[in-house]
């Protein structure tokens, strides 16, 4: 098609799509060209916020490595990563984000085990888990990675001086679809803003702040996986959370003991695919 007008233009990009073979790529593409053809209209955008635009998305490649994924990051602060979560998953859910700091590999752990591979300071953390499907019964044998950040707000692969997987482990469900793990009580932590997600906060005026929580992603054969949270109720950013991510199902009950907390969690899995989730990180900021 010869361009006349700015109309013609999303017309000839959809009427370029009838070759693609695979009728839900065709479905995927043709949605983003209406919806980012409109956007553009509705907004007006000017060829410098073009370029400005371009740049930024250049600028989220720049900032990728193989210990930071900018890309999850930003998709977080946006909203993207929990409507997907909550639009694939009944509610109410266990099922949350996976987050940018999940990594593949975590060291196989006896259920009582700990999760400090390097001296943590922290208050003690005892965790109790039940894996169930929808009518209450035990799921034994599924695999669940557990893995948080440190009291000083960094996770593992964002500081030099904790332990390779510090903070991280796999367990498996016994009979009665329970695990369990010491750690330390995690606390809330700013989200890294060097890069374009950070550029993103500042413009809105927004803090960079995620409540305290806790990482899970459980895995068994004939159930959904799900990625999830478990927040604590006490936190000051629940409610303003950078990544969106808190809902009332996750918000966990933490008891007080003379060592420090408890604290105890159910998790329901559904019918489904059994697949493990691309990391999004693969190594250690050296």
């Amino acid at each position: 098609m010869i361009i006349e007008t700015q109309e013609d233009v999303t017309r000839a990009v959809l009427a370029e799509m009838h070759r693609t073979p695979d009728a839900r790529t065709k479905e995927l593409l043709e949605g983003l060209v209406k919806h980012l053809h409109a956007f553009i209209r509705e907004v007006r955008l000017t060829d410098k916020e073009f370029q400005q635009a371009i740049g930024y998305l250049n600028a989220v490649g720049r900032h990728t490595t193989p210990s930071h994924n900018e890309a999850m990051l930003l998709s977080g602060a946006l909203g993207v990563s929990n409507l997907v979560c909550l639009l694939n998953n009944p509610r109410p859910t266990q099922a949350n984000n996976l987050g940018p700091f999940y990594r593949a590999g975590s060291p196989r752990c006896a259920n009582g085990d700990s999760l400090l591979r390097s001296p943590t300071d922290g208050i003690p953390l005892v965790f109790k888990g039940w894996v169930k499907d929808r009518e209450g019964r035990p799921i034994a044998g599924a695999e669940v990675d557990v893995w948080h950040s440190a009291p000083s707000g960094l996770y593992e692969n964002q500081d030099p001086s904790q332990a390779e997987m510090n903070l991280r482990g796999t367990f498996t469900t016994g009979a009665d679809g329970s695990f369990s793990f010491r750690s330390v009580k995690p606390a809330g932590y700013p989200v890294p803003t060097a890069g374009p997600t950070g550029a993103l906060l500042r413009a809105q005026q927004r803090h960079n702040f995620r409540p305290a929580h806790l990482h899970f992603l459980i895995v068994r054969p004939g159930f959904k996986t799900i990625a999830s949270q478990v927040y604590d109720p006490d936190d000051p950013h629940l409610e303003t959370d950078s990544q969106f991510g808190v809902t009332q199902a996750l918000i966990g009950n933490y008891r007080r003991r003379e060592d420090g907390y408890s604290l105890e969690f159910t998790f329901v899995l559904e019918p489904g695919e059994s697949a493990r989730p691309q990391p999004p990180i693969s190594a250690k900021r050296g």
